[in-house]
């Protein structure tokens, strides 16, 4: 597997509980491989009951409405000494075309949120080089929203992303907490940064968009619906910066945080191979067929284990329609995300293949390759 670099990008002018980018079957590999230094094993072991920690926060922050969310972003920004100039731009002016709007903090190896003023919107790049990778990734994130989707950021109504960097130190993730994304350093040994990977930062901002749409519930099929989805849009924002067609993608997730060119988090390509006799993670368990469907209670039923199987699904059929992945497979999938009354809260993989198929019908037609594609692949896939 090879390694790739994305390119400086220039600056163009309700979520239920998320774990990280990290799925908890790395981390208990970690923990119970009585070969790894006791210090690599306390460090993770630690990381885990962090992750556990965060997903209460998500759970409390999913149940809040609209004007709590909005007074506790309010005591936020405040607590973050944000003038109220830059929290008024929160609400976009209707007139004005739509921009990306970001700040990026730095909690500086602690865990106060978010932290350290670093960049906003608009100002030049930091001296920090984390920092100013985030803003380009956000950046990169909105853009694929927005230019191909008409989505306006993460709730389609111009919410600010924030962001914060060196949390905690030599923290092993990058996860968002239902209002802001958070990243880690690594521990230079297994994980570098965790702002190495632009389709991380796509990754992590899709899960807000799932929230604020289909908003599906964390738990087996629906909650595997729900990485898939942030893996399907992340590797699409980091295939349009690229500008890489089907083939010339790698269809890797992470491959830069997971130190070593052979390794990467997940693969939509081939599910199961992101990492092959890791020295301290093993092997990738993801399965790529409903055959090796697995209920994992240690994943909240499989979500990031199973989520291999729809997004091989996405990856068959954006290879046999060909092209840029996100004008035709991205629209269906867009779509079908955003389609309620198909996708409910826990949906099945079944119900999920229903409504893309439906949708692709309704952009291209019944007979069309895009929907025989789609079909093909689900069915390969075994849904």
């Amino acid at each position: 597997m090879m390694k790739e670099t994305f390119p400086q990008l220039c600056n163009h002018n309700h979520r239920h509980p998320v774990q990280g980018i990290i799925p908890p079957y790395m981390r208990l590999h970690l923990i119970s491989d009585e070969e790894n230094k006791m210090k690599i094993r306390q460090a993770h072991l630690g990381d885990f009951s962090l992750d556990e920690e965060i997903r209460a926060r998500r759970q409390a922050y999913a149940k809040l409405n609209s004007a709590e969310k909005l007074l506790l972003a309010s005591q936020q920004f405040k607590a973050g000494g944000i003038s109220k100039s830059i929290l008024q731009t929160i609400a976009a002016d209707p007139g004005l075309l739509p921009q990306p709007s970001r700040l990026v903090y730095s909690a500086e190896n602690g865990q106060s949120l978010p932290g350290k003023i670093i960049r906003k919107e608009g100002s030049k790049p930091s001296k920090d080089t984390d920092a100013d990778k985030v803003y380009d990734s956000a950046g990169a994130t909105w853009d694929l929203y927005y230019s191909v989707f008409g989505r306006n950021s993460i709730d389609n109504k111009g919410m600010m992303m924030i962001q914060t960097v060196h949390y905690l130190k030599n923290y092993d993730n990058a996860f968002w907490d239902g209002k802001q994304m958070i990243y880690g350093d690594g521990d230079g040994k297994i994980f570098a940064s965790f702002t190495s990977d632009i389709d991380i930062t796509g990754h992590e901002l899709t899960h807000g968009v799932v929230q604020y749409e289909c908003n599906l519930e964390y738990k087996d099929q629906s909650g595997a619906l729900n990485e898939s989805l942030a893996d399907v849009f992340g590797i699409m924002v980091k295939q349009k910066a690229l500008n890489q067609d089907v083939t010339a993608a790698n269809w890797l997730i992470g491959e830069n945080v997971v130190i070593g060119e052979q390794y990467a988090i997940r693969s939509l390509k081939a599910p199961g191979t992101a990492y092959v006799n890791h020295p301290d993670l093993g092997t990738d368990p993801q399965p790529h067929h409903m055959s090796g469907y697995k209920n994992d209670p240690d994943d909240n039923g499989g979500v990031h284990l199973n989520s291999g199987i729809p997004s091989h699904a996405f990856y068959l059929a954006a290879v046999d329609v060909g092209g840029f992945a996100w004008e035709k497979l991205g629209k269906v999938w867009y779509n079908a995300m955003c389609n309620r009354d198909l996708v409910p809260t826990n949906a099945t993989f079944a119900d999920f293949k229903n409504a893309t198929l439906t949708e692709s019908t309704a952009l291209f037609g019944a007979e069309d390759k895009v929907t025989a594609s789609i079909r093909n692949a689900w069915n390969t896939v075994g849904v």
